[in-house]
C-alpha cells in the first residue's frame, strides 16, 4: 500500500479532539484509529505492539542483525484531528496533474488561490489531495501516520536495507495541548525520537 493510499484510509477516520472535555483521550473516536493502526502494526510485524489505557499506540521494529548497538530511533505522530472545524465525514478530492491555478474545494464555494498561498503553484504537474471544503482534510497529521507506517512497511519488505531499533508512537490530543501529558517516555525507549 502506498503512502496516499494509507492515508485517505486514514482520513476517513474521524479523530477530532475536543478542548471541552476531561477525558482521556478527550474522544473516544481516536481509540478507532489507535485500533486499525494497532492492527496494521502488527500485520507489519512490529514487536511488542498496544494501545495503553490513554489511547496512546506503540509498537517496535527491531534491529536488523549487527545494527543493535545503534541508538534507537523514535517516530512519533498524533491521532487526532483539531475540533475547530468539521472533521467527519471527509471527502477529498485528488487532483492529478494540478495545472499551477486556483483550485475550487468541491462545490463549497471555498477556493485555495495561488495569492493566498504562493508555493501552490510551484506543484504543478503533481497529484494534490485536498478537501472538498466541507471538512478539513486531516492531513495534520494523518499525513505524518501514513509516512511513518508506509517507512516501516518499506523496511520490512527490504530486509537488505540496515537499521537499529525503530521505535514507533501514535499519541491523541495532540490538537488540544495534551498529547505528551501521558507519553511513557521511558517505556518507548528510544534514544532520539521526531515527531
Amino acid at each position: 500500500m502506498k503512502a496516499y493510499e494509507r492515508f485517505l484510509k486514514y482520513i476517513a477516520v474521524w479523530t477530532a479532539s475536543d478542548e471541552n472535555s476531561k477525558s482521556v483521550p478527550t474522544t473516544k473516536r481516536q481509540l478507532d484509529l489507535g485500533a486499525l493502526l494497532v492492527e496494521e502494526m502488527k500485520a507489519l510485524g512490529l514487536s511488542d505492539v498496544k494501545m495503553d489505557e490513554y489511547g496512546y499506540v506503540y509498537g517496535y521494529l527491531p534491529a536488523t542483525e549487527g545494527m543493535e548497538a545503534v541508538p534507537a530511533l523514535g517516530l512519533i505522530a498524533h491521532l487526532d484531528t483539531a475540533p475547530d472545524y468539521n472533521g467527519r465525514d471527509v471527502k477529498p478530492q485528488l487532483i492529478e496533474n494540478y495545472d499551477g491555478k486556483d483550485v475550487e474545494l468541491g462545490t463549497s464555494g471555498k477556493v485555495l488561490t495561488v495569492k493566498d498561498f504562493p508555493r501552490l503553484s510551484s506543484y504543478k504537474g503533481r497529484t494534490l489531495i485536498t478537501t472538498d471544503g466541507t471538512s478539513l482534510l486531516g492531513a495534520d497529521d494523518k499525513a505524518g501516520v501514513a509516512e511513518i507506517m508506509s517507512m516501516v512497511a518499506y523496511l520490512q519488505s527490504h530486509p537488505e536495507i540496515s537499521h537499529g531499533k525503530i521505535c514507533v508512537a501514535f499519541t491523541p490530543d495532540e490538537e488540544v495541548g495534551r498529547g505528551a501529558d501521558f507519553f511513557d517516555v521511558k517505556g518507548f525507549g528510544a534514544d532520539v525520537a521526531y515527531t
